[in-house]
């Protein structure tokens, strides 16, 4: 594995820990509420306990969810993790006389550990004496060995890092609006490729310290800002007015710069993608629909958030959040905040530049953004998901083609033996807003806040062995739904179940491995059986048995055929002609034999594009697919 990718996944790692912090924000924004006052002074106590407790454990959260993020979601290393974090506590708090306390960066170290030793351990045979400390008891053992060591170590080093941490907070804080302006530059540039996680975790969790009134010492801009340091916030304000205004800015640029035609759907995919960010500050899929098409338009979007930084810094607006900068964490956490309702009139600012710079240069570039050009509009992916998920892992390359596939909360995280066997085309046609390739098979592909239900889709789909059709486009031109036929035997399914094409080009292919039935006298349909029992039929046009001349068989009944063979050559400009309608169904003439059916968009397809539709059959007991 690349470097490139190992830092995808630990970037994916350290970001699943921080999905516990909405609750602790939620918790202490319910402790600051006048319990006292109404009668129940014991509820403000318990929230504030419970919401500063998550912090106090936040450590522990890193060091266990981190072990789960680098051995795919291994309890043995999760726990391994929580031992040894729970082994280094103790050693440090008896022998450190208080000045050594846990910490995100110790709980990352333990979990990366825990996870590459359980990864390369997991299976480890010993002698058969000792054979019961073999496999995975073997990684608890390990690092509940390696905890009291390393703790001791930390016990004369701690000190070090401590200062240079404090050397880089000071260097931080002498660079001023300057040091936040390259921070958020740096934060949006590294968003592109997934390891902004790892930044925000040196700033957010690491540097700077603050003592409580209690005494507890805490580090980290973000738990600062919730312990109530009054100087804490700068490296989350600048992020509002650009998650709040900035960015759902740009969702509306691109509907008003969308062709008539396709509007109505831009419009519904990215005002739900506004609102999404606005809230909750999830911005990846707005970034990503021009990310790709104009990254030098991405690099001025990254400047842009650099200068919120520095702004937000020059006002003293203090801020900060629990998960994002969106409208749910400002209001959540405003009791905290310093100035913060200066973020309005910023983010409203910020909001009408980008707006206008956008659609200006959308124009002038002429930038493919969603809804200028066919097939770019993103899918809306709500109650579609288990139908297409199978068509996705097609075209990641099939089920052998994946080592490993995970997800964050806009993007699926994936390893694969072979990068060259992903279909770019497929996964933009299936709803993919862009595909980013790490180097050594490791690859991002984004598909807005479905990506996590999208990633349990093809997991099960790879637990379990079922009995799969693929089938390729038979021709080149735009795939309709089977009752869009213009004749009633194939539209109401009198003849089978399947898809039809308009077709743009006289070829017709094969659309799977099978042997040719049966090819009727004017060549204008075939018949094909496939290795599993299917029944397909394909016929050219619509009442075309009667024009004869106008078709060339290049197969005869008996042969055997793979996907994108050549098939049939036709007269297009002479069936446009003579034949009441071009549109070709592909059918499936015993679908009784069919347990589920998967469809791609209804778009334009290539010839022989993969898998334009699927199908799970009942019987389990059948032949293999060739690939």
């Amino acid at each position: 594995m690349n470097w490139l990718g190992s830092l995808q996944q630990l970037g994916r790692a350290v970001m699943l820990p921080t999905m516990v912090l909405p609750a602790a924000a939620i918790l202490l924004s319910l402790g600051s509420l006048p319990w006292s006052a109404w009668g129940f002074p014991m509820v403000s106590d318990m929230a504030n306990a419970a919401g500063h407790g998550i912090f106090y454990f936040l450590p522990y959260l890193f060091a266990v969810g981190v072990a789960l993020g680098m051995s795919n979601q291994a309890g043995q290393a999760g726990l391994a993790a929580l031992a040894g974090m729970a082994i280094y506590d103790q050693v440090t708090m008896r022998f450190g006389n208080g000045l050594i306390q846990p910490a995100t960066l110790i709980g990352i170290i333990l979990g990366v550990i825990s996870g590459i030793t359980y990864n390369r351990f997991k299976s480890i045979k010993l002698p058969e004496v000792l054979q019961f400390f073999g496999g995975t008891r073997f990684v608890l053992l390990l690092i509940g060995l390696f905890s009291a060591v390393f703790a001791g170590l930390m016990l004369v080093v701690a000190p070090f890092i401590q200062r240079g941490l404090q050397f880089i907070a000071g260097l931080e804080s002498s660079l001023g609006g300057f040091g936040l302006f390259i921070y958020g530059i740096l934060y949006r540039l590294l968003a592109a490729f997934g390891l902004h996680h790892l930044l925000n975790n040196i700033f957010w969790f690491q540097l700077g310290t603050y003592k409580t009134p209690s005494g507890n010492v805490v580090q980290g801009d973000l738990p600062r800002f919730f312990a109530g340091d009054p100087t804490a916030g700068y490296f989350m304000s600048g992020l509002f007015p650009i998650m709040m205004f900035a960015i759902p800015a740009i969702a509306l640029a691109i509907i008003q710069e969308a062709r008539e035609d396709l509007k109505p759907k831009v419009q519904k995919t990215f005002l739900t993608a506004a609102l999404v960010c606005f809230f909750t500050g999830v911005s990846e899929q707005i970034e990503f629909a021009f990310l790709f098409a104009a990254p030098y338009l991405f690099l001025v979007h990254a400047v842009m958030s650099g200068l919120a930084m520095w702004l937000t810094f020059e006002l003293d607006i203090h801020h900060g959040f629990s998960y994002s900068a969106g409208f749910i964490d400002y209001v959540l956490n405003f009791h905290l905040s310093h100035n913060a309702w200066l973020l309005i009139p910023v983010g409203v600012a910020y909001g009408l530049v980008y707006y206008v710079l956008f659609r200006w240069a959308i124009r002038r570039f002429r930038i493919p953004t969603p809804g200028r050009e066919e097939g770019s509009v993103l899918e809306d992916w709500a109650g579609n998901i288990p139908y297409s998920a199978p068509l996705i892992l097609e075209a990641l390359g099939g089920k052998g083609n994946i080592v490993q596939v995970e997800a964050c909360i806009t993007r699926l995280r994936l390893t694969v033996h072979n990068d060259r066997l992903i279909d770019t085309g497929a996964m933009k046609a299936l709803g993919s807003a862009g595909l980013i390739n790490l180097g050594g098979g490791n690859l991002q592909v984004v598909f807005g806040t479905y990506s996590e239900l999208i990633r349990e889709e093809i997991a099960k789909l790879m637990e379990r062995d079922l009995p799969q059709i693929l089938f390729n486009a038979p021709v080149h031109g735009k795939m309709l739904p089977i009752h869009e036929v213009p004749d009633k035997i194939f539209a109401t399914k009198l003849v089978g179940d399947g898809v039809a094409f308009v077709p743009e080009r006289g070829e017709l292919v094969s659309p799977v491995y099978g042997t040719v039935m049966h090819l009727y006298p004017t060549m204008h349909a075939l018949g094909i059986s496939t290795r599993e029992g299917l029944e397909v039929l394909l016929h050219i046009g619509i009442d075309t048995s009667q024009l004869k001349g106008n078709f060339t068989a290049m197969v005869e009944a008996g042969d055997t055929v793979e996907p994108g063979q050549l098939l049939i050559k036709f007269d297009l400009q002479a069936l446009r002609e003579q034949a009441p309608s071009l549109v070709t169904p592909m059918v499936i003439t015993n679908p009784d034999r069919v347990k589920s059916w998967s469809f791609a968009p209804f778009k334009t397809v290539k010839k022989g594009q993969a898998s334009v539709m699927s199908v799970v059959l009942h019987d389990r007991n059948v032949g293999g697919v060739e690939t």
